[in-house]
């Protein structure tokens, strides 16, 4: 089957930006370049006027199936990847049951399957029912098919235990993702620690409840060697210690979510759970940070960390709300507001979103070099649009960024050559 996207203008960071065409072959990058003439019976896509754009690839979505269905399965939140541009999605394990062996990663990996939209990796737990206390098996982890472990949702408190994670990941090769929060000091917080926080009467979640497990963390993969990746980074003193830490040689990669690069505590002010989330929303300060910090490449990828919950759930006391939002449909526009502002270009733009987090994870994805896996997603960088939450594939609605009004539209993905969006 030969598919030729035609008259595009292509954008593979640190391979080509400019006007070309694609031809793809049996689910496979057959060339890229100008001029292309399209095989007896190739399906022909006219990207006139669009961006040509390996498939994003997201490292840090929940699907919260198998256990928490009524918030998101797998086959809804494959669509709202595909919708989002996203080709490749990697799946946190706190599903009920916790994916900390084979069975649950081959469940998932049958769901995605039978689904037939998105690549989905399953990322296995690093303590068995992510506890904290005794560690799952990565070998079976990663031979049923897991490209990270984590315990997110929860971070590994016990430093020996993040010790032991890091030295027994390294046999094979797996990334240690962790989610920085010393829950000590964050017990009982609900938003960032601040002058918001104190005029609302919301117990806060000080910034150095991210910071210091930032420090261990980085001290450990300094010891141990092992293979680091930092989730969402929130706050100005996480940006400052992964920058210094990336100085010495310390093997750490980095994400950020559009939310902590474009919200600050006050998006919170009137109550709105749709803007709780863990970490949460900061400071100016922190926002400002954390776009210094893609800029001068200490933060490598961006992801969405998409956390579905049902309305019911969100519509309560801001204290007893969940925490998370749905970020897969919204990104793509989100991330371009970094181009917008000159923070990014639009190759950076690009590169945080499909090549480095392939790198990040060691993933054959995120190019289009020839012979590459052809997921391909195409965008109107002109098309308007205005944020509605209740035209999501995804079955969450909670965002707190309803009713923005963005530039930049997905208008087609494909995965394996396949058009699988709209």
């Amino acid at each position: 089957m030969s598919v030729i996207i035609k008259n595009g203008r292509v954008i593979d960071p640190g391979r080509i930006n400019g006007l070309a065409d694609v031809l793809i072959e049996n689910g496979t990058i057959a060339a890229v370049g100008s001029g292309l003439k399209a095989p007896a019976g190739a399906t022909v896509i006219d990207a006139t006027g669009k961006w040509v754009l390996p498939g994003f690839v997201d490292l840090h979505v929940h699907f919260r199936e198998p256990g928490f269905e009524y918030k998101e399965t797998i086959a809804t939140g494959a669509a709202a990847a595909v919708a989002g541009g996203f080709t490749s999605v990697c799946c946190m394990p706190n599903t009920q049951p916790v994916n900390d062996n084979q069975s649950v990663t081959e469940f998932i990996l049958d769901k995605a399957k039978a689904a037939g939209l998105a690549n989905v990796f399953p990322i296995g737990a690093i303590t068995k029912g992510s506890e904290g206390k005794e560690l799952a098996e990565f070998g079976d982890l990663r031979a049923a098919g897991c490209v990270a472990v984590s315990d997110d949702g929860k971070p590994v408190m016990n430093g020996m235990v993040m010790r032991r994670a890091l030295e027994y990941a390294r046999a094979f090769d797996l990334p240690v993702v962790d989610h920085c929060e010393c829950t000590h000091l964050s017990e009982g917080g609900c938003m960032h620690e601040g002058q918001v926080a104190t005029e609302m009467g919301l117990h806060g979640i000080p910034s150095a409840s991210e910071d210091v497990m930032v420090a261990r963390n980085l001290a450990l993969a300094e010891l141990t060697g092992g293979r680091l990746h930092l989730a969402h980074l929130s706050t100005a003193g996480s940006v400052r210690m992964v920058r210094e830490a990336k100085a010495r040689g310390i093997r750490v990669t980095a994400e950020a979510c559009p939310h902590h690069f474009l919200l600050t505590e006050e998006a919170v002010r009137e109550f709105n759970t749709n803007a709780k989330m863990n970490p949460p929303l900061r400071s100016r300060k922190d926002v400002e940070a954390v776009k210094a910090g893609l800029k001068d490449g200490t933060i490598d990828v961006i992801a969405t960390d998409h956390a579905p919950h049902a309305a019911f759930e969100k519509e309560r006391e801001f204290d007893y709300a969940p925490f998370g939002i749905v970020g897969l449909e919204t990104a793509w526009g989100l991330a371009l507001v970094l181009a917008e502002e000159g923070v990014l270009t639009v190759e950076q733009v690009v590169s945080a979103l499909t090549i480095q987090p392939a790198r990040a994870f060691g993933l054959a994805k995120g190019t289009l070099a020839v012979g590459a896996d052809a997921d391909v997603t195409i965008v109107d960088p002109e098309a308007q649009w205005v944020v509605d939450p209740e035209q999501f594939k995804s079955k969450g609605r909670n965002t707190p960024f309803a009713g923005w009004k963005l530039k930049g539209r997905v208008v087609s993905t494909l995965v394996g050559g396949r058009v699988v969006y709209p």
